[in-house]
């Protein structure tokens, strides 16, 4: 019993710790919050859901800046993501382009015309 109870508390306790650590990360980097920017002035969106792991990581590739860009998530908005002719995610839509899969934050800024230093 007395085991038991010390594996519990050990398993709540790496839990807690690996839920903090992922709160408390700030991977972004003023490149990544200036393109993030730069995407959402040339109306650039993405289109994801919250369990596409190729979305999670586009969105870890931005870190904390990816709350700067325009992102449907078309489990909640469907009609948006067919209208926008989405077939797999992520998709991201730029000057009227799609342009499905992952893609490098390189290949974002030069498709969106954006020149980040």
């Amino acid at each position: 019993m007395k085991k038991m109870m010390i594996l519990i508390t050990l398993i709540i306790f790496l839990v807690v710790i690996g839920c903090n650590n992922d709160y408390q990360q700030d991977d972004s980097s003023p490149e990544n919050t200036a393109l993030a920017l730069c995407l959402t002035e040339h109306d650039v969106t993405m289109y994801g859901t919250e369990w596409c792991p190729h979305c999670q990581n586009q969105k870890k590739a931005f870190g904390s800046a990816f709350k700067e860009i325009n992102y449907v998530d078309c489990d909640k908005d469907r009609n948006a993501c067919e209208q926008a002719g989405v077939q797999g995610y992520p998709t991201w839509n730029i000057n009227g382009q799609n342009y499905p899969g992952e893609q490098s934050l390189d290949k974002l800024a030069q498709l969106a015309g954006c020149e980040i230093e």
